[in-house]
């Protein structure tokens, strides 16, 4: 293999805080991912980070946006979404949420589909990255 050539495949996205870009952002995870039986799972976690971005963070101001990257290699498929911030604190699974209660469950959502969940604060923003690994069931977690 060439020095410089890598087995895993990048794509990025940066889309405006609308709600209508979470379809946007659903529709071009499932494209990338056409064929694989991880889609499913990444299509949710997309949809579920986008609206997070949008919903509690600046990326859902006005000229607030969210950026988006799939990671794709034989061993892993990685979904990353990267909000404007302006909140105080960072995204978190709230694991012992009110079942009747309408917000807080996303984050664990994607927690239980995901096979690792890494949230990275900066100054400009939060990124939440979810890891499906290849070598399981969709929606399952290794041994």
């Amino acid at each position: 293999m060439h020095e410089y050539t890598s087995t895993a495949r990048v794509w990025g996205l940066s889309c405006p805080g609308f709600p209508e870009e979470v379809s946007r952002a659903r529709r071009w995870t499932r494209d990338i991912l056409r064929g694989s039986p991880l889609v499913e799972d990444a299509e949710l976690i997309v949809s579920e980070l986008s609206a997070n971005a949008i919903l509690h963070t600046a990326s859902g101001q006005a000229f607030g946006s969210f950026h988006l990257a799939v990671a794709v290699s034989a061993q892993v498929v990685a979904v990353s979404v990267t909000d404007d911030g302006g909140t105080g604190t960072a995204p978190k699974a709230e694991h012992d949420q009110d079942q009747d209660a309408e917000h807080g469950r996303g984050l664990g959502m994607v927690s239980a589909i995901a096979h690792r969940v890494v949230v990275h604060d900066s100054d400009h923003g939060h990124t939440v990255t979810a890891e499906l690994f290849t070598d399981t069931q969709p929606g399952g977690h290794p041994c």
